[in-house]
């Protein structure tokens, strides 16, 4: 196994196109091309004492879901922990890769994970279970590539078939795993030559009419300068005529940042509480109740920091937030927007993942990969 072997995997797992476009993601320190002779270690965070972990059993690799490197660099030096944490990373020849908004949002990712826990009673959640309706808070865009644009152009009906082809040998008209996909339908086409035109068909200074067809094409912005080149050079007419229509990506329901959950049944956020010290192995969480503690039904569900999300829940008939953690003016607007707050702390809604980041990454790569959660990975922040 090498370094891209990991990268691969994780990518079947949460693609890094799903993560934030603020997020520093992705392989962060090391050689796609390096061997992985020892064990591949998880955190949530790549401490000083994570890294000594790894360097005692001489680990090769460490996905760390939160980035290491956030501002750029510009000394590898003693002088602050993530210089050190670099660099001693750097001469152990230990790769570090970071998923982390990506991770959050794949669906069976750590939000769903927390929903599982949210949504069913206590003592009956179930792996890969949700009780209730769930999608993305901001549900993702992707879609394939293919289809970024649509070229749409009229051809006499004779010549359809011959500049089908032609556009399909420039990139167009691919949709999954067909090829020269397109629609066409009949009508007729005007145009008055005038002084100096060369047609096709008809005579300068007469108006002309042609059965023509309407041709329509999908294909990548990518290809798109060589697909009009390509419409140019083959269809019959002087000056074709075209259009180039910009598709929206494709919504994703499934996918995206949180998750808003409509509850099977309706829980009070004293029930969510305990559903959530359960899941998650805590003794203790804060909330804060906007009005009475009736049952809930729809929940929004937020790894980590789900302050700049309080807006989004609220225009999405959310009733309560779980997340990790809030400022306190964070969450006192959404106390007074009418929104309940459960916080857990921030790594503690993204720890107890990385058991199932282990056996998925098992299940790609095999028996012979070693993969173990960090036993150095804590949350440090203690409750006395």
């Amino acid at each position: 196994m090498v370094v891209q072997d990991l990268i691969d995997a994780m990518e079947q797992i949460a693609p890094l196109r799903a993560a934030e476009p603020w997020d520093r993601v992705g392989l962060q320190l090391g050689v796609p091309s390096r061997p992985i002779g020892g064990p591949v270690l998880l955190t949530i965070d790549l401490t000083e004492a994570v890294l000594e972990e790894a360097v005692r059993l001489h680990s090769d690799a460490v996905i760390a879901y939160h980035p290491v490197i956030w501002n750029p660099l510009t000394t590898l030096t003693d002088a602050t922990h993530t210089e050190r944490i670099v660099r001693g990373a750097a001469e152990a020849g230990i790769a570090i890769f970071v998923p982390h908004t990506a991770l959050d949002a794949t669906p069976g990712g750590v939000a769903d994970w927390l929903c599982e826990g949210i949504s069913a009673p206590l003592g009956e959640a179930k792996e890969g279970v949700i009780q209730g309706d769930c999608r993305g808070l901001a549900p993702a865009t992707g879609g394939e590539t293919d289809r970024e644009v649509k070229v749409i152009t009229f051809v006499p009906s004779d010549k359809v078939d011959m500049l089908r082809s032609a556009l399909g040998t420039a990139g167009a008209g691919g949709i999954g795993k067909y090829r020269l996909c397109s629609f066409t339908v009949e009508g007729e086409g005007t145009f008055l030559p005038m002084d100096g035109a060369d047609p096709a068909v008809g005579e300068v200074g007469r108006l002309e009419r042609v059965r023509e067809r309407r041709l329509e094409m999908v294909c990548s912005k990518r290809s798109l300068p060589l697909v009009i080149e390509t419409l140019k050079q083959f269809h019959p007419y002087e000056e074709p005529a075209f259009d180039i229509v910009e598709l929206l990506p494709e919504p994703i329901r499934r996918a995206g940042s949180g998750r808003r959950v409509v509850l099977d049944q309706p829980a009070s956020v004293g029930e969510l509480g305990d559903r959530l010290k359960a899941h998650l192995g805590r003794a203790r969480i804060r909330y804060a109740l906007a009005g009475d503690d009736r049952p809930f039904r729809t929940v929004a569900v937020v790894p980590g920091s789900g302050g700049d999300f309080v807006q989004m829940a609220l225009s999405e008939g959310c009733e309560v937030l779980v997340t990790g953690e809030m400022t306190h003016h964070e969450m006192l607007a959404a106390r007074q927007s009418g929104l309940s707050i459960l916080l857990a702390g921030h790594t503690n809604t993204e720890r107890g993942y990385l058991k199932r980041l282990a056996v998925q990454l098992g299940d790609i790569l095999g028996p012979d990969a070693d993969i173990r959660v960090s036993a150095m990975d804590q949350d440090w922040i203690v409750a006395v």
